[in-house]
Order: C-alpha cells, then sequence, then structure tokens
C-alpha cells in the first residue's frame, strides 16, 4: 500500500552556492475565512458506544458539494501561501536544483540496453535504448506524449524474455487503477488490444504468448476511486484476444480478500503465485508449465509469514521465508517435496534482516545494519565469496541481472550524496562508477550522524540527522522530523533534492526509524501493529524529544512530516502532543482509523492496524488514536497543512477531508490550518515534476513562514 516508487534515481555533482540576501518572513499573514463546512446527523454505534460522523459526506467524491469545498479549499490555501514573501525564491531555486540529468541503471533485454532518463525538468522520466554499450540513443518510450500536462504516467514494465515484446501499463492523473499497453519491441507498433482497468499489478511473460496480469473487477456502483475492491484475481491473456476472453488463472470468490501476486522463474518453467490478505504474510503456490495440465502446488498454506521464490536450477527450488526467522533466510527444496517440512537451509538467519537477490549465476544477500545497507555474495550453492565494497555507510539497491550476465548495476545514496550508479563485474567483485549526475549541491559541507535515543517503554530507537558542518546546537535550527513506522517498510538513507532547501537555510532533517517498520526485522515490525500501535507514536514523540534536549531544535523551530501510514503518524503524534511542535505535514494520510477498511483496498491493511469491527477492544484502542476522532475543541494546535489529492484511490482523500474540516473547527489558536489538494493526482506515484516541485515549494514556504524563519537568497 505505502511505497512511494520513483523510474529516475538521484546523483550528485559539485558546485559552490553563494548565500545573498535574507528574505524576512511576513509579520502577519491573514487567512481568509475557511469554508462554513456543514455537519449532518451522523451516529454510528460500535460495541455500545456512540460515534458521531458529522462530516461524513465528504467521503462522497463524486458529490457536487464535495468538489465546490475542495475549490473553496484550495482558494484559502493558495491566498495565505500567495503572500509569503519568499515563495517564489524558493520555487526558482528547487526548480534549479531539480534541472540536472538524471539517468536509471541500464538494464539488457533483448539486442538492446534500456534506461531511464530525465534531461532536468521533464516531468516523467523518458525509456530509451541503445545497441550495445556504443550504440547510438534512441527514445523507446516517452510518457510526456500521453498527456499535455505530464499527469499520465508509467506504472510498470515488462519485457518478454527475448526482449521481442514489451508490456507497459500507466496511470492516468495518479490512479491505481491503470491501462496495460503490449508493443513489438523492434519497430515499437501495438500489438492486440489496450487492457484496461487494471489494478495492483505486474506483468509476467509467458514466452512469447501472452502475460499474466492481476486485477480487481471494478466497482459498478459508486467511485471508482473509493468503493472497496474485494476479489483479486490473476488472469492469463493471450496475445492478439479479446480481453473478455482472458482465462482466470487464480483467485475469485474462492479466495477473497487477498492480492494476488504472480511471476515466473527466469527459466520460464515455474508460475509462481503468491496470495496475501494484508500487507504481511503470504500463501505460496507454484504450477509447473512444462507440464500443461499440471495443478497449482500448495507450498505454504497459511499467511503468518513472509515467503517467496528467489529462482530455481531445475528441480531444485531456492525460497526466501521468515518461517523460523523473523529476519529472514534462504532455504532449498526439491519440487517434488516443496512444503516447509523439507526445506533446508541454505543462507541461515542473521541477526541483520535479509533481502535477497539473483544476477548472474550468484546469490546476493543484502541485510540492513541499524538502518543501511551491507552486501554480501554467495555462490548457488550457498557458500560464501566475498563482502561488496560499497562507497560508504547508506542504502544500495539493484543486485540484479540474467544468469548468463558477467555484470550488473547497482545504485548508491544516502542522505547527503544523491545517488550514484555503479557497474560490478560478478566474478571479481570489482565496482567502478558508471554514472554520476551533475546537481548543484555540494556534499562535502554537509553530514549525517545516527544517534539512538530512549522511547517511552526504553526501547533504543534509531534516528539519522543530517546538517550543514559546523551547526550550532543553540536550539534555533528550523527541524524536519520525518517518520513512516509501518508496514514492515524500512527508512534507509536517501538524498532529496527538495531538501537541500532546509540544509541550505542551516536546518536539520532527522529521519526516525520507528517500531512498526522492518529496519530489525518481523519483530521490530510486530512490536508497532495493532494493540501496539501506540508504541510508533511514542517512538516518535520521543525522537522530537530528543531534538529538543540535545538543542537541535526546539518546539517552535520543528516541523514532522509524512505521508500515507506516515500520515496517519503526523495526525496521531500532533493530537496527542499539539504543544511539542510548531508545523505539521500529514500527507495522504488515513486518519479515520473506524472508517479505513471500508474503502478500495484498505481492509488489507488490518494486519497493522486491527478493525473497529473486529471487537470492543480494537475498537477503543482505535477510537483513542484515531487522528480524526483524538481531535479535541478549543485545542491550540501546529500550524498545519494537510496535503491530499482528488485520485488518491489508495488512501481516499475523505481522510484528509474530514480531518481538516475538524481541524479547523476546533483549532482555537492562531496557527492557519489549511489542506492543500492537489487535482488530477494519486497517493504520489507518477507525479509529474511540475508537480512535485510545486508542492515542496508550499511545503517549504509554509514551514519557514510559521517558524519567522525567513529564507536565505541562494544563487
Amino acid at each position: 500500500m505505502m511505497k512511494y516508487l520513483s523510474i529516475g534515481i538521484l546523483a550528485v555533482g559539485l558546485t559552490a552556492c553563494q548565500q545573498e540576501k535574507v528574505i524576512e518572513s511576513k509579520a502577519d499573514i491573514s487567512v481568509k475565512p475557511y469554508p462554513k463546512t456543514q455537519k449532518i446527523e451522523q451516529k454510528d454505534i460500535f460495541f455500545g458506544t456512540e460515534v458521531e460522523d458529522p462530516y461524513r459526506w465528504l467521503e462522497d467524491d463524486l458529490s457536487q458539494e464535495t468538489k465546490n469545498w475542495v475549490k473553496e479549499e484550495n482558494e484559502v490555501t493558495e491566498d495565505y501561501l500567495s503572500q509569503i514573501p519568499f515563495r517564489e525564491q524558493i520555487r526558482k531555486r528547487l526548480e534549479h536544483l531539480w534541472d540536472y540529468e538524471k539517468v536509471s541503471a541500464p538494464f539488457r533485454s533483448g539486442d538492446y540496453i534500456y534506461f531511464f532518463k530525465n534531461d532536468g525538468l521533464q516531468n516523467q522520466s523518458v525509456l530509451y535504448r541503445k545497441k550495445g554499450d556504443d550504440g547510438k540513443e534512441e527514445i523507446f518510450l516517452d510518457p510526456n506524449k500521453l498527456s499535455s500536462d505530464g499527469t499520465t504516467s508509467l506504472a510498470g514494465l515488462s519485457f518478454s524474455k527475448d526482449g521481442s515484446l514489451v508490456s507497459y501499463q500507466i496511470s492516468e492523473g495518479g490512479s491505481d487503477w491503470t491501462k496495460v499497453i503490449i508493443l513489438n519491441a523492434e519497430d515499437k507498433s501495438i500489438v492486440g488490444d489496450t487492457l484496461m482497468n487494471v489494478k495492483f499489478s505486474g506483468m509476467a511473460w509467458k514466452g512469447n504468448e501472452g502475460i499474466y496480469y492481476s486485477s480487481y473487477d471494478k466497482p459498478k456502483e459508486g467511485s471508482a476511486l473509493s468503493a472497496m475492491t474485494d476479489q483479486h484475481k490473476l488472469f492469463f491473456h493471450k496475445l492478439n484476444t479479446p480481453q473478455n476472453t482472458d482465462e482466470l488463472v487464480f483467485g475469485g470468490p474462492k479466495t477473497p480478500r487477498r492480492y494476488i501476486g504472480a511471476g515466473l522463474t527466469e527459466d520460464e518453467r515455474f508460475l509462481v503465485v503468491t496470495a496475501a490478505n494484508s500487507t504481511s504474510g503470504n500463501e505460496l503456490y507454484i504450477k509447473d508449465l512444462s507440464k500443461p495440465e499440471s495443478p497449482f502446488v500448495t507450498v505454504v498454506n497459511n499467511m503468518e509469514k513472509n515467503h517467496y521464490v528467489l529462482d530455481n536450477d531445475g528441480d531444485r527450488l531456492l525460497i526466501y521465508t521468515e518461517l523460523n526467522a523473523p529476519n529472514g533466510r534462504i532455504v532449498q527444496t526439491d519440487i517434488a517435496t516443496p512444503t516447509p517440512d523439507a526445506w533446508k537451509d541454505l543462507i541461515a538467519e542473521t541477526d541483520q534482516v535479509l533481502s535477497p537477490s539473483i544476477g548472474g549465476g550468484k546469490i546476493f544477500a543484502s541485510y540492513l545494519k541499524d538502518a543501511t545497507t551491507q552486501v554480501k555474495q554467495y555462490d548457488r550453492a550457498g557458500k560464501f565469496e566475498h563482502d561488496i565494497e560499497l562507497p560508504g555507510v547508506g542504502s544500495a539497491g539493484g543486485f540484479s541481472a540474467k544468469k548468463e550476465e558477467n555484470d550488473l548495476y547497482y545504485s548508491f545514496t544516502n542522505y547527503v550524496n544523491p545517488g550514484t550508479i555503479y557497474k560490478y563485474e560478478i566474478a571479481s567483485g570489482k565496482s567502478e562508477i558508471y554514472k554520476k549526475p551533475e546537481v548543484q549541491f555540494d556534499p562535502t559541507k554537509y553530514e549525517s550522524k545516527q544517534v539512538f535515543y530512549t522511547s517511552k517503554d526504553g526501547t533504543k530507537v534509531p534516528m539519522i540527522i543530517t546538517y550543514k558542518k559546523g551547526i550550532k546546537l543553540d536550539g534555533t535550527n528550523p527541524t524536519m522530523l520525518y517518520g513512516y513506522g509501518g508496514f514492515n517498510i524500512s527508512l534507509t538513507p536517501s538524498f532529496s533534492v527538495s531538501n537541500v532547501i532546509l540544509l541550505e537555510q542551516g536546518g536539520v532533517y532527522a529521519v526516525a526509524n520507528l517500531r512498526g517498520g522492518g529496519e530489525y526485522g518481523e519483530n521490530w515490525h510486530l512490536a508497532g501493529t495493532k494493540l501496539k500501535k501506540q508504541n510508533v507514536f511514542d517512538d516518535f514523540i520521543a525522537a522530537a524529544e530528543y531534538l529538543i534536549s540535545e538543542k537541535y531544535t526546539s518546539s517552535e523551530k520543528l516541523a514532522i512530516s509524512g505521508g500515507s501510514n506516515g500520515g496517519l503518524l503526523v495526525g496521531a503524534c500532533m493530537t496527542q502532543r499539539p504543544e511539542l511542535y510548531k508545523v505539521a505535514f500529514p500527507a495522504v494520510g488515513v486518519l479515520d482509523m473506524l472508517r479505513y477498511h471500508k474503502f478500495t483496498a484498505g481492509a488489507g491493511w488490518a494486519f497493522d492496524y486491527g478493525t473497529a469491527d473486529d471487537n470492543a477492544e480494537m475498537f477503543n484502542y482505535l477510537l483513542k488514536y484515531s487522528p480524526y476522532h483524538a481531535l479535541k475543541a478549543g485545542t491550540d494546535y501546529p500550524a498545519t497543512m494537510v496535503t491530499t489529492a482528488d485520485h488518491d484511490d489508495r488512501v481516499v482523500p475523505a481522510h484528509s477531508f474530514k480531518f481538516a474540516a475538524r481541524l479547523q473547527e476546533y483549532n482555537k489558536g492562531t496557527n492557519p490550518v489549511l489542506i492543500r489538494i492537489d487535482t488530477k493526482a494519486g497517493h504520489g506515484a507518477g507525479k509529474s515534476t511540475a508537480m512535485v516541485i510545486a508542492e515542496q515549494t508550499d511545503k517549504w514556504s509554509f514551514m519557514f513562514q510559521n517558524m519567522k524563519q525567513g529564507y536565505k537568497e541562494v544563487k
């Protein structure tokens, strides 16, 4: 659900910058009267407890009343932001910083080498190709030509094994509902019809016959953006046949509330299917395609842990699993005896979290050590060969390639070094720089430090703090604290062009690795789920208190930010400790914890959250921290800018609408409460460059204005 993906990869060069005049914050910016949001008589009964929901009507994204409310709220927000005296200077600086060539790691398919490239300010990255290392570059697929405003994006790409065919998904306006188009790779001609209404799907080729893909039946009633989806299904689409004749391969009424994923082993012998009813844990099935009438074989018949097939050598299967290994391990077994009782360790569990991949006939074991990457290379028999020497402490990824390839490409980044792409020779273990773009930023002037602070219950939690060298710890530094804390997702160091704006101003950027994430494996994840979710909020609050006590900042100079599950984090923490922060940015947040599971695929998040329908204990727990319900009248809340988008069909915008309406009603102080609603945008992935720059401009402008920070103009 909650992960954010990017095709382009950031990288760095060195350019000095000179600070010039300071543009002061405006002493007093007036906020236009908030829209008079209608309140209705809506009460629900949960286990004998009555709960009011006066803004329920905002859940109807099709109604004219909701559309009018969105328009009026955006007018209030734009009026406020337009008065900030340095908004245009920040926009220009961000545009300048963003304007550098971004190139992804290349990959081979057929006779070509493919890679994504963005010349700087293009709204979407373009797929290029060339024949061989010295071939001439040509544009293969340009998503910028799919819409006039850059809001149609590439959402997935898959080549057939021989590289002669390619399928790609497009998302319009940021929606999770996509279309699939198939091309002849040589001449780029379209093959067959466009597949419609595809959602949460990979694309797996079976030879050149067709593709496996997953989707739901599109809702016949209500809004396609917000209506609940239930039965995820795996289909096989044979080329040049109508979509309505596609074969249902797996899923449907017998397996409701499943997320169905599929892939083929590299030799295309086995179709591997994962089935999950939440974001953690899955069943595992395998089908031998070399025997046309063979049935699916059940490898794992429960959803207690995560498992997937890494690869095979003939009948031998290599499987990643968290069964009896919360940090992950790799096991081997035979197709004749695929179930866990026959598994044998190939690479045993360690104290660090494992994320393996396959390339050039080798196994690459990527481990997280305190949220940073270490990589080890093993042969197919599980014999350790060597550690991969990385350029520093940070995040590395991309260690995958076809079996016959002799080299691969990986990227490395951290909070001060934009991602550089390296070419890695598999046999020798040697790396060399492949691509290092020129960003107008000098990383030698900045540093990151990892600290371990103590949460409310005594748990040690890591946090990485980034700032300009020589910073004074006097409590006056504008600081952004970011977190996520959910769904087993790990926050590892990565460079953000946007954060340069803060660092250049002498600010501090801090990322806390909260429980609920995956930084220390499944036990760390489980410690922030269901009736332990408060641990996540306590960890984040303790991070804020640490930054203040160590004089990195003060409450008057501290902002908190998070998106999706991180939007819930911000919403919960600003309602529990409103005095602790000056500014809050809950983005595309899950903010109504009593009803989240009634929209789109929200029911799948119940592993982390539980639902209000489970039992009285779970209901009362959710009610207590649910941001929408935890707001209290007459409270002085931080300056808040809620952000969402009208096409977000993962965390529906109603969460943000209702929260913002009630926050505007209840806030007693003078801090502004705004909601910024993007149009023709979704949960985040695929946003155009122009939209991202506009949003980041408004975020930093709002933060600096409300901290009375001003802005030192940089050219």
